[in-house]
């Protein structure tokens, strides 16, 4: 069955002038227009396509890819805002909309919003909605404690930042474990860290145990080389100058320092952090 909003691999039936007709299986259609059709295309040849509707509402396949897909979650700019709602940049020729049910705030052009893509069963198109809180749901968890996930950042919280998880999940990263900017919109790896009761899932951006103080340290051994061999930290830096220089905590920059320091790859000194390596790369 060919689904709206998904992504297919179908099988060309025919080329003709308006573009390639594509079919499944089961003996579904679906139009690509000879715009999108990529140099080289031959029948009984396959292509992997989205299918969506164009501004005439029929059902159409393009190559391209949009910026979210059915059931999916995405940071998307309004181009515009009408009587009827919102219209939203999702890469796509047809823009995609947000009637004003679904916007627990009115939506402003320019602006970036998290939005959440369902189908509107009644009418069989593709629907944004703002409310993206309805659409996470954290009852049945999909996750464990020590899991590696792909986190986005949602919205700011008093504790921190709330995120999504891996498109289902919604989790929480404490402002002390933000050592850099995480603005909304942004995507990055983090792991589990904790499940609360409630099912409320708390998210640290470093890995756990031994494998964060490695990447640290590899990351300040790097920065020193970046400085020509020495950086002006030391045991007695302020965490706010650690912070500020490495985006790491003053905890974790200590740790990274022992082991470098273990491996004989930097000298300690009152005035900073040198490397013993004899080429600077």
């Amino acid at each position: 069955m060919i689904q709206i909003g998904k992504y297919h691999i179908l099988r060309v039936l025919r080329l003709t002038r308006p573009g390639a007709y594509l079919g499944d299986q089961a003996g579904n259609e679906v139009l690509l227009p000879s715009s999108s059709i990529p140099e080289g295309l031959q029948v009984n040849g396959s292509i992997r396509v989205f299918i969506y509707r164009d501004g005439e509402e029929r059902l159409i396949a393009t190559t391209r890819d949009p910026l979210i897909a059915l059931h999916q979650f995405a940071y998307l700019r309004v181009n515009d805002v009408s009587a009827h709602g919102a219209f939203l940049d999702w890469g796509l020729e047809k823009e995609l909309f947000v009637p004003f049910r679904e916007q627990p705030h009115g939506m402003e052009k320019g602006h970036f919003y998290w939005v959440y893509l369902y189908k509107d069963e009644t009418t069989d198109r593709l629907v944004a909605s703002a409310r993206v809180k309805r659409f996470l749901q954290n009852e049945t968890l999909s996750v464990q404690e020590g899991d590696e996930v792909d986190v986005w950042a949602w919205e700011p919280s008093p504790l921190g930042m709330k995120v999504i998880i891996n498109q289902q999940h919604a989790g929480l990263i404490y402002q002390s474990e933000l050592f850099s900017p995480f603005p909304p919109g942004e995507h990055r790896k983090g792991y589990i860290s904790c499940i609360r009761p409630g099912n409320k899932i708390d998210i640290q951006l470093r890995k756990p145990g031994y494998a964060s103080i490695e990447d640290e340290a590899a990351r300040l051994l790097e920065e020193i080389r970046a400085k020509r061999g020495f950086l002006p930290l030391s045991d007695h830096s302020s965490p706010e100058d650690i912070q500020r220089q490495l985006s790491m905590s003053k905890k974790s920059f200590k740790k990274a320092v022992g082991l470098l320091y273990k491996q004989q790859r930097i000298r300690l000194a009152p005035e900073g952090i040198y490397l013993t390596e004899t080429k600077i790369k």
